[in-house]
C-alpha cells in the first residue's frame, strides 16, 4: 500500500517508498545547487568573466548560508509547523532564484546566494529531522542521494551548454523550476509528529557525545573533500586538454552512475551494519580521487568521476543515518545538516585559495588526505552501533 485516506486528501504511506521520495525531493531543494555546483562554477566563470577564485567564493557564500541556516534548524525541527514552514520556505527560494538571475554584480550576487543558502539551509535541517522520524532513515538518505544524483546530473550535463545562450538565468531558472516542483509535492506528505519519539524516548539510552561528535567530524571532512574537488572537476578537465562539452557530459553521466552507491543504501539499509560498507566506501572514494592526477585520459577522468561519485552517495547516506540515530527527534539529525553544509562550503573555498596559487595536483592530494581522515574519525561510532544493533 503506497498511500493513504486523511482529512485533507491523499497522502503517501509515512514509510513507503513514495514518500521517501517526496521526502527526498523536499530536502534536495534547498541544497540543490550543490549537485550541479561544477555546472555553477563553469557558467559563472563563462557567463560573468569571473575567475576561479572568485567563482568559488559565490559557490562557497551560498553553502555557508546553508550552513547557519541548518544550524537554526537544530532548534527549529522540534517546535517549528514543519510543513507551513516548507513552503513559505519553498517560496522565497524560487523568489530568490528569480532575482538572482538578473544579478551581474558579483559582490551583490554572492550576498543574495547568501541569503538563498539561509533559507535552503533551514529548510533541509528541518526535512533531515523528518528523516528521523522515519523507521530507517538510511534508506530516506539513500532514496535523497538518488534524486540528487539522478537529477544532478542532467543539471551538470546540460546547463554549461545553456549559459553561453541564455546566461546564468540558465542556472538559477533551473533551481527554482525544482523549488516550484518540491512545493507541488508538498501537500502528500503524511504529518510525521513527535508523539512516537516522545513515548520513546525513556527507553533510549544516554547521548553518546564522544560518538556523536566523531559522527559530525566525519561527515565534515567527507563533504570538505568531495566538494572541493567537485565543485572544480569540469575545470580540472579542461585544465587536462579536455573540452568542455566532453567534461561536462562525463560529470553528468558520472553522477548517473553514482546512483547505484544511493541504491544500494535503499536496498541494503543496515542488513551488512554500517562499519564494513562504509570503510570499503571510503577506500573507493580515496582511490578514484588519487586517479584523477591522471585525468588527460579521457578514460581515467571518467572511471575516477564515477568511482567518486558512488562511494560519495554510498557513505553519505550512511553517514547521515547513523547521526539521525542519536536523536530521533531530529536535533541531531539536523545538526549533522549544519556541519554537512559546512563542509560543502569550505571544500570549494579552500579549493578557490588552492588554485589561485597552486596546481590541482596539490588539491587531489589534499582531498585524499581529508578523506582519510574522515575514515579515521568514523570508524569508531560505526562498530559502536554495529554493536549495539547487533545485541538488540
Amino acid at each position: 500500500m503506497t498511500g493513504t485516506r486523511a482529512a485533507r486528501g491523499w497522502k503517501a504511506a509515512p514509510e513507503s517508498l513514495l514518500a521517501s521520495f517526496i521526502l527526498a525531493i523536499l530536502a534536495t531543494a534547498g541544497l540543490f545547487y550543490v549537485n550541479i555546483m561544477a555546472a555553477i562554477v563553469t557558467g559563472l566563470i563563462d557567463a560573468l568573466g569571473v575567475s576561479e577564485r572568485e567563482a568559488g567564493f559565490v559557490a562557497s557564500a551560498n553553502v555557508y548560508g546553508a550552513a547557519v541556516g541548518a544550524l537554526c534548524a537544530v532548534g527549529l525541527v522540534r517546535v517549528v509547523p514543519w510543513r507551513p514552514f516548507a513552503a513559505v520556505a519553498l517560496l522565497l527560494l524560487i523568489g530568490i532564484d528569480i532575482g538572482s538571475s538578473l544579478l551581474r554584480d558579483l559582490n551583490l550576487l554572492i550576498a543574495t546566494r547568501a541569503l538563498h543558502g539561509f533559507v535552503g539551509g533551514a529548510l533541509v535541517g528541518v526535512s533531515y529531522g523528518i528523516f528521523s522520524r522515519t523507521k530507517s532513515p538510511d534508506r530516506t538518505f539513500g532514496m535523497l542521494l538518488v534524486v540528487q544524483f539522478g537529477l544532478g546530473g542532467l543539471g551538470t550535463m546540460f546547463l554549461p551548454r545553456l549559459v553561453p545562450v541564455f546566461g546564468t538565468g540558465a542556472l538559477f531558472y533551473a533551481l527554482a523550476a525544482f523549488s516550484l516542483l518540491a512545493l507541488l509535492l508538498l501537500p502528500f506528505l503524511s504529518d510525521y509528529p513527535l508523539e512516537q519519539e516522545a513515548k520513546e524516548k525513556a527507553a533510549r539510552p544516554r547521548m553518546q557525545w564522544g560518538p556523536l561528535a566523531l559522527s559530525l567530524g566525519a561527515v565534515f571532512l567527507f563533504q570538505l573533500a568531495n566538494m572541493a574537488l567537485a565543485a572544480y572537476v569540469i575545470e580540472l578537465g579542461r585544465r587536462h586538454g579536455l573540452s568542455t562539452e566532453f567534461a561536462s557530459a562525463a560529470v553528468g553521466a558520472s553522477s548517473w552512475v553514482s546512483i547505484i552507491g544511493a541504491v544500494l543504501v535503499v536496498v541494503l539499509g543496515v542488513g551488512m551494519g554500517r562499519w564494513r560498507p562504509l570503510m570499503i566506501g571510503m577506500t573507493l572514494a580515496v582511490v578514484g580521487t588519487i586517479a584523477f592526477h591522471w585525468s588527460a585520459d579521457p578514460i581515467v577522468y571518467v572511471i575516477a568521476n564515477c568511482i567518486t561519485g558512488s562511494a560519495w552517495s554510498f557513505i553519505i547516506a550512511y553517514l547521515l543515518g547513523m547521526v539521525a540515530e542519536f536523536d530521533r527527534g531530529g536535533r541531531s539529525a539536523a545538526a549533522a545538516g549544519f556541519i554537512s553544509k559546512m563542509g560543502l562550503a569550505t571544500g570549494p573555498f579552500i579549493a578557490g585559495v588552492v588554485l589561485e596559487n597552486q596546481t590541482y595536483a596539490l588539491l587531489i592530494n589534499a582531498s585524499a588526505v581529508a578523506l582519510v581522515l574522515s575514515a579515521a574519525a568514523m570508524a569508531w561510532p560505526a562498530l559502536l552501533s554495529d554493536r549495539k544493533r547487533a545485541s538488540e
